[in-house]
């Protein structure tokens, strides 16, 4: 990334920048808010979460936070409930706190997958996941590389959608790959691909697939030019991985040379990791906006997001322009 920690604001104590900057973390990735502060050159905010014998989530807020511009990083990975249950308490806690400002900072969004109807009598559990973080006195979101765009619409507060684009532009740049082939794994990803494509100078291929039934997938047809290329899967996440390792073999149909993946959330559901070792992928690339506990051999990548999301919060704190991360 090129984006630098910017100096010390000598005026912010003066009142003429924000508020004193605090970031806490819940259980759901604490290492990705450590390594947060470590750019920002903060202490990790002193916070207790843990649980009653029952099981409820117990939340103390240990340091005085009144005034203060507050960052709660948590994404709601699995187990899902818990950590959104979590995130919430947390909230509730520093607004009645006196917290000055409380931004929710969400690495990774469940339940982004339902955000329509897709069938008579479904929720769409997107929005209301965006109304509970709301309700509970959050003032603003960050967020990274949505499952769909429009989801930014269900929050009634301000969202900072940020792409983790940068990161896995300087790593791939860097491995210097020949006669290339973006692919987009659906429809849905073919703007993100096509930007990945321009900035890479490379191709653009799509999949068509049909899903039948939650996290299976039917591939049908590849379209565009992957025949004696080197081609790079991009998608937002990766689940069970079983329509991952589909893309793939349908690619070497096709003629691919080699297939590389990169996938920003690793979200690594049942024996995804072992079906990607399996496979005749070269490399699959992630981010650690979800913590990635089972590494099975050595093709799983882990690229830190740390510097983007710190960043972010840097500049939301000041009151800059964060779109200018992504020019």
């Amino acid at each position: 990334m090129s984006a630098k920690l910017s100096e010390p604001d000598p005026h912010a104590e003066a009142g003429h920048g924000l508020r004193r900057l605090k970031v806490f973390t819940g259980n759901a990735n604490p290492r990705l808010t450590h390594d947060i502060c470590r750019y920002l050159g903060l202490e990790v905010g002193k916070a207790r979460v843990n649980r009653f014998a029952d099981g409820e989530i117990n939340v103390q807020i240990d340091e005085n936070v009144r005034g203060a511009d507050c960052y709660v990083v948590q994404p709601t990975c699995r187990p899902v409930n818990e950590h959104l249950i979590e995130l919430l308490i947390m909230i509730d806690a520093l607004r009645r706190a006196s917290a000055g400002r409380i931004t929710a900072v969400l690495p990774y969004f469940g339940y982004a997958r339902a955000d329509r109807k897709s069938a008579p009598r479904v929720p769409i559990s997107a929005k209301l996941m965006a109304n509970l973080i709301t309700t509970s006195g959050s003032n603003r979101v960050i967020t990274m590389d949505l499952h769909a765009a429009q989801i930014q619409g269900f929050f009634d507060i301000p969202v900072d959608h940020l792409f983790a684009a940068p990161v896995m532009l300087d790593y791939f740049r860097k491995k210097k790959l020949d006669n290339l082939t973006v692919v987009s794994p659906d429809v849905g990803g073919v703007e993100r691909a096509r930007a990945m494509a321009k900035r890479l100078e490379a191709k653009l291929a799509i999949v068509d697939k049909r899903r039948p039934h939650p996290n299976e997938a039917s591939v049908y047809n590849i379209i565009g030019e992957v025949q004696g290329r080197t081609a790079l899967i991009l998608d937002d996440m990766v689940d069970t991985g079983g329509t991952l390792t589909k893309v793939v073999e349908k690619l070497r149909e096709c003629g691919a040379l080699k297939v590389y993946a990169a996938c920003v959330h690793g979200v690594l559901s049942g024996a995804a990791g072992e079906l990607i070792e399996r496979s005749s992928l070269e490399e699959m690339v992630l981010t650690d906006s979800i913590p990635v506990h089972h590494l099975h051999g050595e093709k799983i990548k882990v690229l830190s997001i740390a510097p983007l999301l710190g960043e972010a919060i840097l500049r939301n704190n000041r009151g800059m322009s964060i779109s200018e991360l992504f020019v």
